[in-house]
């Protein structure tokens, strides 16, 4: 006897093809329960020195609960200026990261659902779950699953890559950072395909991806043969000695207009040669600041509403001046407290719908 079916309707929920036509619903993270991570190799890897000897000393605790509650607090507001700008806003579920789970030659705990674009890779009406390579992120998608189940009743396509074992093949033995002006040097091997979503940004038909400390070729060439003809996946080479996520290098803004590191991305891609390229204004984040996971040019993490309007942290303001230089305009929000959890507002969310349709910008 056949089974209930699964109703969809007749417009899916799942639609968004670049980074800049006009949002109109989006998934939000959330910081409740942060936790460092227990300490193995692929975690110090994208890391500074200071870095790591935070998470080597913290592994396994809770992030500082003052952090917690002002990161939230951030985040709140930004549902709050998202909404008050027409956009449908989406949670996840508080999980308990605390919990212990594993697989055959290794146990983790878990880290936090602050970075839904770290593992959702939202391409047209598909949205993919990364196959992480950190242990701790190897049920990240968990949290996400009742909203994924409901885009999937409603028509959307749900996609996971093969479910990574990351055991200790996956894994450079000895692992050492590479002497300056060497070649990068992947903490990750190709035992598997691996990646994190936000290695990847997405200008209609083409789509930049590049090999990170969680992303490997493997990982690239799944995308590449999952998308098919309709794409084509372009890898760029950075000059980033400690790459983990390719959106606090090259942001496309609009079409025609890429924001850049201006040391990582020392030769602009010829793809690009008809783009007006700009660089990225000087960050403004006090030497103080905790950053735990990641540099001061988190403030290129900026999320566009639609191809006049981005959003800024309300602190930094160079990159609001340049925004309005740009002929765009700076919406503002407080997020120096989340951007010490390792991201700003392109990480802490995933677009779910963008109002437009899939183009060739080149």
């Amino acid at each position: 006897m056949p089974g209930p079916k699964v109703s969809v309707d007749s417009e899916c929920p799942v639609s968004a093809y670049n980074e800049w036509d006009p949002l109109e619903e989006v998934i939000v993270g959330i910081v409740d329960g942060a936790r460092f991570p227990p300490w193995h190799v692929e975690v110090g890897a994208p890391l500074s020195p200071q870095q790591r000897a935070v998470f080597r000393e913290r592994a396994g605790q809770p992030f500082p609960a003052g952090e917690i509650a002002a990161a939230r607090d951030e985040l709140d507001q930004l549902v709050a200026i998202l909404e008050g700008e027409g956009v449908t806003v989406r949670r996840p579920e508080p999980r308990d990261h605390s919990r212990s789970y594993g697989a055959p030659g290794w146990t983790s705990t878990g880290l936090y659902d602050a970075m839904p674009r770290d593992l959702l890779l939202v391409v047209g009406d598909d949205v993919i779950e990364a196959p992480m390579a950190w242990r701790s992120r190897h049920h990240a998608a968990s949290a996400y699953r009742p909203l994924l189940k409901e885009y999937f009743r409603r028509g959307a396509r749900w996609s996971s890559p093969p479910k990574p074992e990351l055991s200790d093949e996956l894994y450079v033995d000895g692992w050492t950072d590479q002497p300056e002006g060497e070649p990068f040097r992947s903490v990750i091997t190709e035992f598997e395909p691996t990646f994190d979503a936000a290695d990847f940004i997405r200008c209609g038909r083409d789509i930049f991806a590049q090999r990170s400390h969680v992303t490997n070729a493997m990982g690239i060439e799944w995308v590449r043969r999952h998308l098919g003809d309709a794409y084509q996946v372009h890898e760029l080479e950075l000059a980033d000695d400690h790459p983990m996520h390719i959106d606090a290098s090259v942001m496309p803004l609009a079409p025609g207009k890429l924001l850049i590191h201006p040391d990582r991305v020392p030769e602009v891609p010829k793809i690009f040669k008809d783009w007006e390229v700009r660089t990225a204004p000087r960050p403004v984040i006090p030497d103080g600041h905790p950053l735990y996971m990641t540099s001061k040019w988190i403030n290129m993490n900026v999320l566009m509403i639609d191809e006049d309007r981005m959003l800024v942290e309300a602190q930094d303001e160079p990159m609001r001046r340049f925004a309005e230089d740009w002929g765009m305009t700076a919406i503002p929000c407080p997020f120096r407290s989340f951007n010490s959890f390792g991201g700003s507002f392109h990480c802490a969310t995933v677009d779910v719908r963008r109002r437009g349709s899939l183009c060739s910008y080149f």
